[in-house]
């Protein structure tokens, strides 16, 4: 198989527990660049926070942001998808009401939330920067004047939490959205049928490839569509069961440079 695009969640995947890129890694997709394949974040982060991995790759990467809703490649936006503007609300007073968790909302480049805790302060700390506190309210009423919503929303709270909040909305809607965890404590909504491999086919048919050309690599619920897409699969070695089960091949855990011995296995790089 000749590859010309390698897709890469980040998060559990690219980077390591430190929340930094191992130096095989950096070696190997660097030599993938000079190959010319392309190289795609599809990421549940948002742009600055992409844009700080790009950095460190030192290599230019699309950039598949919030959960793959907002694509760049370069400045340009190629591709966005947005939830019906009324969706945060619904989702705040329905579901999250009963355990007083802050909603995290991203719209394009900007990070809102309704308020702060551990976990907000602990992702600021991550990517270096500072969501806006905003009011629901205030917010729809943009949305709805300027004809747009929010391209994803977050939920983040201890496992079990998650856990709870995924089950009851599951079960009791709310409509037009989807979800899956992007770890333990990330509960990630979207809009229907948007995901991780919505985002490689847009990448695909704006480079001129065909999604068989394309290798990703992933560990989450969040990625296994993006998985599903793509050409080869491959599950990092702390990718949860359900991700391995499905991969074409399962590597090293982020942790042991995972994705460097993936690529050598695929590409000889």
């Amino acid at each position: 198989m000749s590859y010309k695009l390698i897709c890469l969640d980040v998060d559990g995947t690219l980077l390591n527990d430190e929340k930094r890129v191992p130096d095989p890694v950096k070696e190997s997709l660097k030599k993938a660049h000079d190959m010319g394949i392309r190289i795609a974040l599809i990421t549940g982060r948002m742009p600055a926070a992409a844009e700080l991995v790009e950095k460190e790759l030192s290599i230019p990467c699309i950039k598949a942001c919030n959960a793959g809703t907002y694509i760049l490649m370069g400045e340009e936006c190629i591709h966005s998808r947005c939830l019906p503007y009324e969706a945060a609300r619904k989702i705040e007073e329905g579901f999250l009401a009963d355990w007083n968790i802050p909603l995290w909302i991203f719209q394009g480049r900007r990070w809102y939330v309704t308020g702060k805790d551990a976990y907000v302060e602990r992702e600021s700390r991550i990517i270096h920067y500072q969501p806006e506190v905003r009011d629901l309210k205030t917010l729809e009423q943009e949305w709805k004047r300027e004809g747009y919503g929010p391209n994803k929303l977050l939920i983040g709270a201890d496992p079990e939490t998650v856990c709870q909040v995924q089950a009851k909305m599951k079960a009791h809607g709310p409509s037009g959205v989807d979800m899956a965890r992007s770890s333990e404590i990330y509960l990630e909504i979207f809009p229907e049928g948007a995901n991780k491999g919505e985002a490689l086919e847009a990448i695909c048919e704006r480079l001129a490839v065909s999604p068989e050309e394309s290798i990703a690599f992933g560990d989450q619920e969040l990625d296994i569509p993006m998985l599903l897409k793509a050409g080869t699969a491959i599950a990092m070695g702390n990718a949860i069961e359900e991700v391995k089960n499905m991969a074409d091949f399962v590597t090293g855990s982020n942790n042991e440079g995972g994705i460097a011995l993936g690529l050598n296995r695929y590409l000889s790089v």
